[in-house]
């Protein structure tokens, strides 16, 4: 694995640097400090910015500022790539470290838990998430299972509208349970499948089905 990221050049740090705890990304007034999570340019026109945490500020004694990062990736990046469940704003912390120029700095953002991410009412441009770690030379994540929803068996994206079922409380994909979007987000009550058939069997035996009509499905993901 090569040690900087494709098109970005990581300069030396050179003799009588000194450690900061600060720095403004310069024609800007914002300042980033260490733990912030930062914006870098890129080299390839047409790229969007790496996205990175810092981890150390230093100068030398040209006033020359470098800032020491941990690289985020995005799902593209990684030894697997993009897969049905990974958001568009979901990022990867990896292992992979490099020295950078302050220059190379355009802006701040935000990386949420996964958990705060899926409860943003809006969700702007600087916002990004992460659930793994990734080790980049072997692509191997942290943690390496997660719980899986639906019939599909797959991981939640927060990009996707999901339906709860009154009965078992499993969300659903509504594609997945025969109905469009549209169908989705007009839905007031909401029974799977599996769920209609027990109610079906326990009224055949005699038994009466659980009362779900006052219970309202979500279509909002919420955490089981």
């Amino acid at each position: 694995m090569a040690k900087t990221r494709p098109g970005v050049s990581a300069p030396k740090l050179k003799a009588g640097k000194k450690g900061l705890h600060s720095y403004t990304i310069r024609g800007t007034n914002k300042i980033v400090r260490v733990g912030d999570c930062v914006l870098m340019r890129p080299s390839d026109i047409g790229r969007p910015p790496y996205v990175a945490r810092v981890e150390k500020i230093e100068s030398d004694n040209r006033n020359n500022f470098k800032v020491r990062v941990r690289w985020y990736y995005r799902p593209e990046e990684s030894l697997g790539g993009r897969r049905q469940f990974h958001g568009a704003k979901e990022l990867f912390l990896s292992d992979h470290y490099d020295v950078q120029s302050a220059q190379t700095v355009e802006g701040k953002c935000i990386v949420h838990s996964f958990k705060n991410y899926t409860k943003l009412e809006n969700v702007g441009a600087e916002d990004y998430y992460c659930r793994f770690e990734y080790k980049a030379a072997t692509g191997a994540f942290t943690p390496d299972r997660v719980a899986v929803y639906c019939k599909c068996e797959m991981p939640y994206n927060p990009d996707d509208l999901m339906v709860q079922c009154e009965g078992c409380k499993d969300w659903y994909h509504p594609a997945c349970v025969g109905m469009t979007i549209e169908e989705a987000k007009m839905l007031e009550h909401f029974v799977c499948f599996e769920c209609s058939e027990d109610d079906f069997k326990q009224f055949q035996n005699g038994f009466h089905a659980s009362p779900v009509s006052d219970a309202k499905v979500e279509s909002k993901r919420q955490k089981r």
